[in-house]
């Protein structure tokens, strides 16, 4: 099996080859295709991918490329994460809504729109080159963010794809232990829209532990993802860390007001992994690797690859992907984040017990954006840039909207197809 890596070049990428590495027995890998257009970063990721591949005693081979035609074809899935404009433009998606007092992230609020509006016409021009040239039966996961809204272009588009992130697995991860069972016991309740979820259940043998997460361990559960445990025992699930950017609004804003972006966090961290990768003698995942985010990504994305090309049978797992009337609150063809039968046929959500409206409100409002943020991420215009900043729960007020539609524009001018040039 050939699987090829869009954005290659991450530093994200050992995680992934890591998980590789382990699965030996499960996912026939023969070669490994780092696409990237940053030749230094190839030439460091590469081999170090390949001498963990080694160490491992996995068979693999590494190949990198800037050819995206030459790194996809053949290969029997694609997986796509890559950041356009790097982290100067996310230091800019971090920054620039702070002026007007919103959150400056970079998957959700005005941030979240620039990098839709930035990613989206590079993803669906990567995907045209894949289908023509790899086949109509190569999978496209897509890990690049914001993960719903990139997925529901590229399914629109009728691609064959699916998304992925890795909130649900390290939640998993995570209460496991609180909860001293193994891993692969925990099935998750897990429901909303990509960077909007929450667990209304935490199964282990068919036994609900969730209450007893929040009555015995509602503090730890709080300090890990910064909302608190009243709330969470209010209404009885767990939100995701990211619901702090909704439920704790102006806290964030303050605290984001006094501290540096994370682009500037994350770049200090890249540059000194990618140092360790350059030393001949480091034939392991570093440790430094965990700083970067993205934990147990290397778990999720391999198991789901396993899955889709046939290697497992059916499995289960949060993945993105149409309602189809999963919620039935939602349009058919919104993209929504929730357990799945997974086979080579695809994802299918498993039914969903009716949703609180103490979250299906939130739900549909953050749909509408997303559905406004394609529009005009597919169509361009400052006026579609404003309209959807407007339906954006975290913003909603008329001047607010204009002012960061023309401060996003000017700040992505080099980096949006329908501004370039103009």
């Amino acid at each position: 099996m050939k699987l090829t890596v869009v954005g290659g070049g991450s530093t994200y990428t050992p995680e992934l080859i890591d998980g590789i590495a382990g699965r030996r027995t499960s996912l026939a890998v023969d070669e490994i295709v780092l696409v990237d257009p940053d030749e230094h970063r190839l030439s460091i990721i590469g081999p170090f991918s390949q001498r963990l591949l080694d160490h491992a005693g996995h068979p693999a081979k590494v190949r990198t490329t800037t050819s995206l035609e030459q790194g996809v074809e053949g290969a029997s899935a694609v997986l796509l994460q890559l950041r356009v404009g790097g982290q100067a433009a996310r230091a800019s998606d971090e920054t620039f809504p702070l002026t007007c007092g919103c959150v400056g992230q970079e998957t959700t609020g005005a941030g979240g729109l620039a990098k839709a509006l930035r990613t989206v016409p590079v993803v669906l021009d990567i995907a045209d080159k894949v289908r023509r040239i790899a086949g109509e039966n190569t999978w496209i996961v897509n890990f690049t963010n914001p993960v719903g809204i990139v997925t529901r272009s590229l399914l629109q588009a009728g691609h064959k794809a699916i998304g992925l992130c890795n909130v649900a697995i390290t939640f998993q991860r995570w209460t496991s232990g609180l909860l001293g069972v193994d891993p692969s016991t925990v099935e998750l309740e897990h429901v909303g829209l990509n960077h909007l979820t929450w667990e209304r259940g935490v199964y282990v043998d068919g036994v609900d532990r969730l209450p007893e997460l929040l009555s015995q361990h509602a503090e730890g559960l709080a300090e890990h993802i910064g909302i608190d445990a009243s709330l969470m025992q209010r209404l009885n699930m767990v939100p995701s860390y990211y619901l702090n950017y909704f439920y704790n609004h102006d806290e964030v804003v303050k605290k984001q007001l006094k501290e540096p972006p994370r682009a500037e966090v994350v770049a200090t961290v890249e540059k000194e992994l990618l140092d360790i990768y350059s030393d001949l003698s480091v034939v392991t995942k570093p440790e430094q690797l965990s700083q970067r985010g993205g934990a147990y990504y290397s778990e999720a994305a391999v198991q789901l690859v396993h899955a889709l090309t046939g290697g497992a049978g059916a499995e289960k797992h949060v993945v993105n992907v149409q309602n189809n009337g999963t919620l039935p609150f939602l349009p058919d063809d919104a993209v929504i984040e929730v357990s799945s039968t997974v086979d080579s046929n695809g994802g299918v959500p498993l039914p969903v017990r009716p949703v609180e409206p103490s979250i299906s409100g939130l739900i549909s409002h953050v749909t509408a954006y997303e559905y406004l943020a394609l529009e005009a991420a597919i169509h361009g215009g400052r006026d579609r840039v404003a309209n959807a900043l407007l339906a954006h729960p975290l913003i909603g007020q008329h001047a607010i909207a204009d002012q960061l539609a023309d401060e996003l524009i000017a700040q992505n001018r080099d980096l949006l197809p329908w501004v370039k040039g103009n």
